[in-house]
């Protein structure tokens, strides 16, 4: 079958790649649709050291199992089910899990794939694919909520306006939140304005926000946005990159600033989010290939300031 991998640092369509074998506890699903993010980019640079079929945001069809017939998303853990991180419901941080496109797992990138029968779920039917391929990356945003466990009613600021700070900015909007958006490409953003959300093209205030949320997809990131956080304010990070940070934490110690790493969230506010229109992800897509241009979409990602690009199952 078609298949992107990744082997080494090349970045390659397998013409060849043999079908994913049947596993228990796992469903075969087709691909319809996938989204290539900046996690795969930096994959390619050598982050987690993976190999394999690239790939982790999808909309697909079921092959087998209860959802069979229907559009399902996924959730990327692969949780062994049995440890205690499992049993009390954090499977996303099983200390065995492997991780779809990402960890252990080949991803969605291909013809098909496989993944465990409880991480589906059903897209509802209103929703397109080309929306319902964002739903991996706004329950990232949504987990946000979670973990603060409250709706933020101040101002917030949010470092980054790449695909996944977007996300956020409306998740935040969405809850009550006044916010800005720091980015450098702001210009192409005027369509967020109407949902109330400020742009900064230049530095902000310092210490100016009660929470500032640091998606900008660098190591640069952290500095601006804890210089921008409130005392006693919280930081959520978001940024995952193969490289390390140089930087002076002390700050957080002085200004007894909360410290948040967020990761993945759940799929049903997504897209219940996506369902009622609270989030629009239609202008965040740039281009959408067909898998057998999948080298030529993974070239075209990895363009700066790139928004979305999307990858249609053959």
């Amino acid at each position: 079958m078609l298949a992107l991998v990744l082997e080494g640092e090349r970045v390659r369509l397998a013409t060849d790649r043999p079908p994913p074998k049947p596993r228990r506890g796992f469903v075969r699903v087709r691909t319809r649709i996938a989204g290539i993010c900046d996690t795969d980019l930096e994959l390619a640079r050598g982050y987690m050291g993976f190999a394999g079929v690239l790939g982790h945001e999808f909309v697909g069809e079921a092959l087998e199992g209860p959802l069979a017939g229907r559009r399902v998303v996924g959730g990327i853990n692969f949780a062994c089910g049995q440890c205690p991180n499992c049993a009390a419901g954090l499977g996303r941080h099983c200390p065995n899990r492997t991780v779809l496109g990402i960890d252990g797992a080949d991803g969605v990138l291909a013809e098909e794939f496989v993944i465990p029968e409880g991480n589906l779920v059903a897209v509802p039917g209103t929703v397109a694919d080309e929306e319902a391929v964002f739903t991996e990356p706004l329950a990232a945003a949504c987990e946000i909520l979670d973990q603060l466990g409250r709706r933020p009613d101040g101002a917030a600021l949010v470092v980054g306006d790449g695909k996944l700070g977007t996300l956020i900015a409306q998740v935040l909007a969405a809850a009550g939140a006044r916010v800005d958006l720091l980015g450098h490409h702001t210009e192409s953003l005027d369509w967020l304005v109407e949902r109330g959300i400020g742009l900064l093209p230049g530095q902000p205030d310092r210490a100016a926000y009660p929470l500032v949320v640091e998606a900008s997809g660098s190591t640069s990131g952290l500095a601006t946005a804890m210089a921008a956080t409130a005392p006693r304010g919280t930081l959520v990070l978001k940024t995952t990159v193969g490289r390390s940070y140089d930087i002076d934490l002390a700050p957080l110690v002085i200004d007894e600033i909360t410290l948040i790493g967020s990761r993945c969230g759940r799929f049903e506010p997504a897209l219940e989010l996506l369902t009622e229109g609270a989030v629009r992800v239609a202008p965040l897509v740039e281009a959408c290939y067909r898998l057998t241009d999948a080298e030529q979409a993974f070239a075209h990602a990895g363009r700066p300031a790139a928004r979305k690009v999307l990858v249609r199952g053959n």
